[in-house]
């Protein structure tokens, strides 16, 4: 039988043992210490599809591989299961459970040299999919663009989701081109539209009170930064 305890935080602990509620609550950091060891499952699931191409090329595509990799190493170096896990429109990606880093090394190459262009997932069908195959509790990032809307709630009533948003800056912050005729990367249509802020603006307000609502964590990495300090700013 395994039993806990809360104490303060101190230097030195494992910052996954942090109780974010019980922090929140009394406004300095605490964790919960178990009396017997547990190995950790994380979980990387990446949301793939046409989406990743932006302007030049495909930037987001190997960023959100990046951030795969890192969690990857991460994990083994922690002696965690890692389960790497990837949807698209034509195929999943999966390794299985597993501590050997070249299994790791071989989803994040899967994931860098994925063909997505031309696709279009189905984002809420992927999740529930992930809901299903996860059995054990376990710590799970989801990584995408987030440009569609995503429900992460279903996770969330199982496992610690940690939400990773890979956007181009360009993306959020668009020149003022009025009106433009835009490029679908998903299925090669093009469109008359209004390039405006606003409308970003708004889903940007929507997606995030969609993860305070569900107490999931977020960190927004743009393809021309340093992943692991964003990575870093989770857990402080």
């Amino acid at each position: 039988m395994i039993s806990a305890q809360l104490r303060e935080y101190q230097i030195g602990d494992d910052i996954r043992k942090i109780n974010w509620t019980i922090t929140a609550k009394l406004g300095k950091p605490y964790i919960k210490e178990f009396h017997a060891n547990r190995e950790l499952s994380v979980v990387v699931c990446a949301l793939l599809d046409g989406g990743m191409y932006f302007a030049k090329g495909n930037q987001k595509q190997e960023k959100l591989s990046e951030v795969a990799s890192i969690i990857g190493y991460l994990t083994e170096q922690n002696s965690d299961l890692y389960t790497g896990i990837a949807y698209s429109q034509s195929a999943s990606i999966e390794t299985l459970p597993t501590k050997q880093l070249y299994l790791i090394e071989q989803f994040t190459q899967a994931l860098y040299t994925a063909p997505l262009l031309g696709t279009k997932l189905e984002y809420n069908d992927a999740i529930a999919k992930l809901f299903k195959r996860l059995i054990k509790p376990s710590l799970v990032f989801v990584i995408g663009d987030f440009l569609e809307e995503v429900d992460l709630s279903i996770l969330a009533q199982k496992h610690e989701v940690i939400a990773i948003i890979i956007r181009d800056k360009a993306e959020e912050s668009p020149a003022p081109l009025g009106e433009v005729t835009l490029h679908n990367t998903q299925n090669h249509s093009e469109k008359e539209t209004y390039f405006g802020k606003k409308a970003i603006q708004q889903y940007q307000a929507k997606l995030q009170a969609h993860f305070i609502k569900y107490d999931i964590r977020s960190v927004k990495i743009f393809t021309d930064e340093e992943v692991v300090l964003k990575l870093l700013k989770l857990f402080v």
